[in-house]
């Protein structure tokens, strides 16, 4: 009943913020609600946090915002006066309470004698990653949701080299936030005092400015673009998030001039009222855009989300509808655009490397090694690619080619080190070009893809258990999948298991046991006889628990009827569950 003391410390708090204290308020007498804002704190993990908005230890206010950037503050301190000199740059979408949580930070940050740099508009995710290597800062903050509910917030925490933090600097920071005794009692620095003194900074021209300059290097053929740049009919939509200035300034320097905005979702919006989900990777999020393509023959939709880290694209299929490719989809199409254009150079690495995640599809992979390249798998989380690059540049051993994950985020030069939909979305525009040169959609390129390389189709399925009675569930569904591995009841054709959270392959005809050589994770994937696979994770930022599904063959009957086969075998077991 510990949640009761920690709501009763809140109600007794006389200093608490105005807004908290009426919100706070509506919960009273409602046992069930004031235990799941209290019942536990809202983790901070190696992403950062992530929750609803509302009173309590366990949602996202401007204690708990305070409480994350003392934490940051104590971590920054600790690395020694050079770092809080160096200080944190801070960006935010447009979420709500994105700016005052941005600005609360900062005063937080001060407070402890660390300078902020704050950005006097919103910008997206990958502008604050480049922020952080361009003014050489010692670390980075995203307020930020991604392409959450309206009602969730979050905060990001980034090292020196732009890239999210990864494990080991992560639970560094992790531990200060949670020595953290007291929210309500973290204190934060006067604005006009911090700004007068130099420990807070307000910026955005500069930073613009220079990563719209490196913006160029993403092209790959600005003569192609001189000669079709006003022929591509182009969609485009920030689906009410961060994405309008800086993707479309990138289309005009590029030479994009037939560029068509979604009106009605151009400016930010809180609510995000048009749409049910602001994700593209949500079929449902083009439908404006669609209607607009409708209306200027376009060839090419682009729709990102919130804080413009994950893109989706959208062409005409053979029957004159607009398709949404999934994420491995277009990941494969520019992955394969990309390599072409830079062997046609001259310009491929005999040491390239191509970076995607263990849930990612093997197309990539079979791409790469067409073009005599190398590719390798990470952990979920483009931190984990963001970390390859930065070995990489120490070691020399490989060259960074493109680093993407299925769920639409993609990297292919890494001035920024986390996921970053602009710079796909002037390569797509580019790549659509040169198909539609040659009298090709993209719709047409992917299928020549498949043709060239085999089919690769995947899937995933979520399930969603909020509250603590679904994160109590989730952990069933993991534990009994394990224990399904250690007594042999698995599906007769998995061949071998990784556990990442163990660090174990199991060959399961042998028996035999390897080290996977990946940070621990809580994921579980099974390798079919076909070369097929599926793969369990729980959400690290949603209540949700991920089955994902990939699947090979020789034409699309034969793909499709398989993937649907394993997907309805496994997701009948774990609904059983």
């Amino acid at each position: 009943m510990a949640w009761k003391e920690d709501y009763q410390r809140w109600q007794a708090y006389e200093g608490l913020d105005s807004k908290v204290r009426e919100q706070l308020d509506q919960l009273s007498g409602d046992d069930k609600a004031i235990e799941d804002h209290f019942y536990k704190t809202l983790e901070f993990g190696t992403g950062g946090i992530r929750g609803e908005i509302g009173p309590g230890i366990n949602r996202m206010n401007v204690y708990t915002m305070r409480k994350a950037a003392k934490g940051l503050a104590d971590y920054v301190a600790s690395k020694g006066k050079e770092a809080m000199n160096r200080g944190v740059v801070i960006a935010y979408d447009n979420r709500r309470m994105s700016k005052e949580f941005a600005v609360e930070a900062a005063e937080t940050l001060g407070k402890n004698g660390v300078k902020a740099y704050v950005f006097s508009e919103l910008r997206p995710t990958p502008v604050l990653s480049f922020a952080v290597r361009h003014l050489n800062t010692f670390a980075g903050a995203m307020i930020t949701a991604s392409h959450n509910p309206p009602e969730y917030n979050g905060f990001k925490a980034y090292g020196e080299d732009g890239c999210q933090l990864v494990p080991e600097d992560a639970d560094q920071l992790i531990g200060f936030v949670n020595a953290v005794e007291d929210e309500l009692e973290v204190e934060t620095g006067d604005q006009n005092e911090l700004l007068s003194n130099g420990l807070m900074q307000w910026v955005l021209d500069e930073v613009d400015d220079a990563y719209l300059h490196e913006m160029k290097a993403v092209i790959m053929d600005q003569g192609l673009i001189d000669e079709m740049g006003g022929e591509l009919s182009i969609v485009f939509t920030p689906l009410h998030g961060t994405a309008q200035k800086p993707m479309m300034n990138t289309f005009a320097m590029a030479g994009f001039t037939n560029v068509h905005p979604v009106s009605e979702q151009a400016e930010p919006d809180t609510e995000f009222t048009t749409v049910k989900s602001p994700n593209p990777e949500e079929h449902s999020a083009f439908e404006l855009a669609i209607k607009k393509g409708e209306e200027v023959n376009a060839d090419l939709l682009i729709a990102t989300d919130p804080d413009a880290d994950r893109i989706g694209l959208a062409v005409k299929n053979h029957q004159g509808d607009y398709q949404v490719f999934s994420g491995n989809q277009t990941g494969g199409l520019l992955l394969d655009y990309l390599l072409m254009k830079r062997k046609e150079k001259g310009n491929l690495p005999d040491n390239g490397m191509v970076l995607k995640t263990i849930v990612t599809s093997e197309l990539g992979r079979v791409i790469a090694e067409a073009y005599g390249m190398q590719s390798l798998d990470v952990l979920t989380g483009f931190k984990f690619i963001g970390e390859k690059i930065r070995q990489y540049e120490t070691s020399g051993e490989h060259t960074f080619l493109f680093g993407y994950e299925e769920s639409y985020g993609y990297l292919i030069e890494p001035f920024a080190r986390d996921k970053d939909a602009i710079q796909p979305g002037l390569l797509a525009a580019e790549m659509a070009a040169y198909y539609k040169k040659l009298g090709m959609s993209l719709y047409d390129a992917l299928l020549d893809l498949y043709k060239r390389y085999g089919f690769f189709y995947e899937d995933l399925v979520s399930y969603t258990f909020k509250g603590k009675e679904g994160s109590e569930k989730i952990v069933r569904i993991m534990d009994t999948f394990r224990q399904s591995v250690a007594d042999g009841e698995l599906e007769d054709d998995v061949v071998a298991v990784e556990d990442y959270k163990s660090g174990k392959r199991t060959d399961l005809k042998s028996g035999q046991e390897s080290d996977v050589n990946l940070p621990s994770s809580n994921v579980l994937k099974m390798f079919l006889a076909d070369g097929s696979w599926y793969c369990l994770r729980p959400s690290g930022t949603e209540p949700k628990i991920k089955f994902y599904f990939g699947v090979n063959g020789d034409s699309h009957e034969q793909t499709s009827a398989r993937l649907e086969e394993l997907k309805s075998l496994v997701t009948q077991k774990a609904e059983q569950i």
